[in-house]
């Protein structure tokens, strides 16, 4: 029988392992290893997963009986990809440090990131949410803290505070909403139930919005982002684009818009102008990033700020081509940020101004990288066709400026996408880059797989968009603005 508590409780026993191993060499190898095992735990649940509007797999006891807080969790059809896409990451992740210098204690705080982030994607009570909310934020600031370079401890202060703050909000709303449940509890499905007064409805979309908002991160809640991209290790930079902003954006989905609809009709169109805006925005900012990591840095807040457009259109088309992307964005930018770490661990910079020809001496990093980049920016056959093209659709369905402003991620991330693969691989070799070389061992494996997934998910999207159809349906009908 497949038991979500040993899917959440490995994470938290291969974190308490990792913290014991004797060298950095030995937990690379357990964290693995268990990663693997978890991704093999997860393939049951996917096999048995019925692509219809229920949740399954649930599981449920009371937690803290005085306060009326059970840990309860359970998948339906908005929750399991990104389910797969935390598990089938991190193997990923691990895999791309193997060539790096990083301690045991790295794994452990990975390994319990991880669990905080599926204790998020599979909470149906408010209280065990909040705390997988910030049961991944504690790990994630020390990796970006510890591990990070430049003046990382500012920066992550920043980051810090920025999101502890909107958890603040948010759990201000969550006690709020609690209380005016008939048996105080903290059920999803008790808020959902919910007729909340219309003033309270709109304080409280803000609550949640803010919250969300600054983790996605969404038009005036980004700032903490591109700092603390750049200065974040890879593999932390590589969780927090992956997986992290996801949290934001399945917060908008699950908790939200179906408990806080009066306030969403009221504020969902201001929200939705500020994604796009900050599409724009971010978009503009990526053509003069000298820097490439950064660049990567404002490119992710333009393709999550479609993301989150596409939820606020709230149909069919934006729902299941949010949920879509949601995977396809993890997948191609962990595999950009190690095509960046690749090529600084070589030429120990990532200035555009000072690179250049590196395709010369890195054939396969270049060939790689183009099928990255493709994916990133949407090129049909690749993973980030469909759900783009679902996003605009869904914008195009409301109102075509929305559509049209929106779309221009498509063409400035061409721009700028290819401006990045020009300054790096093409043009002249300089000569103290003569000695790089090309792409070996892990990273070939990391990069094949990345490369794999691009292709596949976009020949194949059907496989995906089949187990969230039924339950996004649902939803849509159940909430009508």
């Amino acid at each position: 029988m497949n038991n979500l508590f040993i899917l959440l409780l490995l994470p938290v026993a291969s974190a308490i392992l990792l913290a014991f191993a004797k060298s950095s060499s030995t937990a690379k190898w357990i964290a693995l290893v268990l990663s693997l095992v978890q991704v093999a735990l997860t393939i049951p649940f996917l096999c048995a997963f019925i692509p219809d509007a229920s949740v399954q797999f649930e599981q449920s006891f009371e937690w803290i009986s005085s306060l009326n807080i059970r840990f309860h969790v359970g998948l339906d059809g908005i929750s399991l990809p990104l389910v797969l896409l935390t598990n089938g990451l991190f193997p990923l992740i691990i895999l791309s440090t193997f060539s790096r210098d990083y301690k045991h204690s790295f794994y452990a705080l990975a390994s319990f990131m991880q669990f905080g982030l599926l204790l998020v994607f599979t909470a149906l009570d408010a209280f065990t949410f909040y705390v997988g909310w910030e049961a991944a934020l504690i790990p994630i600031y020390f990796i970006c803290a510890l591990w990070g370079e430049g003046d990382r401890i500012r920066v992550n202060l920043k980051f810090f505070i920025y999101t502890f703050f909107g958890s603040l909000l948010m759990l201000i709303a969550i006690l709020y909403l609690a209380q005016q449940t008939p048996n105080k509890d903290f059920e999803w499905a008790s808020f959902a139930a919910l007729e909340i007064g219309e003033n309270a409805q709109r304080w409280l979309f803000w609550a949640f919005f803010i919250a969300f908002a600054i983790k996605i991160p969404v038009f005036p809640f980004h700032t903490w982002q591109p700092d603390t991209y750049t200065n974040a290790p890879t593999a932390g930079t590589m969780l927090l684009a992956g997986i992290m902003l996801k949290m934001g954006t399945y917060g908008v989905i699950r908790w939200l818009i179906p408990v806080i609809p009066f306030g969403t009709s009221v504020y969902g169109t201001v929200a939705l102008v500020l994604c796009i805006i900050g599409i724009v925005y971010a978009s503009i900012i990526a053509f003069k990033q000298q820097n490439a990591k950064r660049l990567i840095a404002y490119s992710s807040i333009a393709h999550v700020g479609l993301i989150t457009a596409g939820i606020f259109a709230w149909n069919q088309d934006g729902l299941q081509g949010a949920l879509l992307q949601m995977v396809n964005h993890g997948i191609s930018v962990i595999g950009l940020f190690l095509v960046l770490d690749i090529i600084k661990s070589r030429t120990s910079t990532l200035n555009l101004s000072e690179l250049g020809g590196l395709a010369y001496n890195m054939p396969k990093l270049a060939v790689f990288f183009v099928i990255i980049m493709m994916g990133a920016v949407g090129l049909p056959l690749t993973n980030g066709f469909v759900g783009e093209f679902l996003l605009l659709k869904s914008l195009y369905s409301i109102d075509i400026w929305y559509a049209v402003f929106a779309g221009l991620t498509l063409i400035f991330g061409a721009v700028y996408m290819l401006r990045l693969f020009q300054k790096s691989m093409l043009g002249v070799l300089d000569s103290k880059y003569v000695n790089v070389y090309d792409v070996r061992g892990t990273e070939i494996i990391v990069l094949s797989i990345v490369s794999a997934l691009i292709i596949l998910l976009g020949i194949f999207p059907n496989e995906l968009l089949k187990l969230s159809e039924a339950s996004v349906n649902q939803l849509i009908q159940s909430i009508k603005f």
